[in-house]
């Protein structure tokens, strides 16, 4: 029997010690968060959630390394977010634009180049499935000149987008800059994309150039993702489910289906949440 755990994070603010002054108010990441533990759970994962306060990045650098630490070959690893993307200036220069994205967790960002070291960690032959409902999310580089640019567009429509204003960005960098430039030159963190062992799989909200609307009750991907899973009455496999996706979203946001690791193409035909592959 295969093992599968999964770690769901929804941060409807962040904190403003860290942001200097901003908190990042967001209506839908928890219930994000909540609903995709819902539907863990009913597959047979072990789920647990980190919301706003409590998704630190202690908490989830923590939870990776116990991931990893059980997980063997044939288990899956399923991981959500839901919230503001960010960006810091890469000194490692392994990004075409000269930025690191970022996931705003509640107390300090954390950076693509410490993702993918600790999906890194996750042995040979376990499958990793991530969804990123955020903002520049399509491959996890992020361009600041577009960012700047679609961000008249989120004012003039009056649409909540899970970006990081540029210039928090920068002022948030600026503030805690040692801290950032130390995670771009650790040795650890780098080319680690290139060291990834497991299959990896990623379904984001949106393309690089493109916002991830948030919502009501859940964000703009995640809602359509659960109509289309339809309380698991989809057929087929994460391609269709994807396709299925996209065909349901607008043209200003489209999701983007992107592979890492070891390629496994048993595991792209999967149903979806599949965890018994025994």
């Amino acid at each position: 029997m295969s093992k599968g755990i999964s770690l769901h994070i929804g941060l409807n603010a962040v904190d403003p010690k860290h942001y200097q002054g901003w908190a990042g108010e967001l209506a839908a990441c928890e219930m994000d968060a909540n609903d995709m533990a819902m539907i863990a759970k009913t597959a047979g994962f072990e789920a647990t959630t980190l919301l706003t306060a409590k998704a630190s990045r202690q908490s989830l650098q923590g939870a990776l390394t116990q991931a990893a630490s059980v997980l063997r070959t044939g288990d899956i690893f399923f991981l959500t977010y839901s919230g503001h993307g960010g960006q810091v200036p890469d000194t490692d220069g392994d990004e075409p634009d000269g930025l690191d994205e970022t996931w705003c967790l509640f107390d300090g960002q954390l950076v693509d180049d410490e993702i993918y070291y600790y999906l890194g960690q996750f042995a040979a032959g376990v499958r990793l499935l991530i969804l990123s409902d955020s903002c520049h999310s399509g491959t996890v580089i992020k361009d600041i000149a577009i960012a700047q640019s679609v961000r008249m567009d989120v004012t003039q429509s009056q649409i909540r987008y899970r970006a990081m204003p540029p210039e928090i960005a920068q002022r948030t960098y600026l503030a805690n800059k040692t801290f950032y430039d130390g995670i771009g030159n650790d040795p650890r963190f780098r080319s680690t994309r290139s060291k990834i062992n497991a299959s990896a799989l990623l379904i984001s909200g949106c393309q690089d150039n493109q916002l991830s609307a948030d919502g009501t009750f859940n964000g703009r991907f995640t809602g359509t993702l659960k109509t289309v899973w339809n309380g698991g009455k989809f057929s087929g496999g994460y391609k269709n489910f994807h396709g299925a996706i996209l065909a349901r979203m607008p043209r200003d946001q489209t999701p983007n289906y992107f592979l890492v690791g070891a390629p496994n193409s048993t595991f792209e035909q999967e149903k979806p949440f599949t965890v018994n592959i025994g």
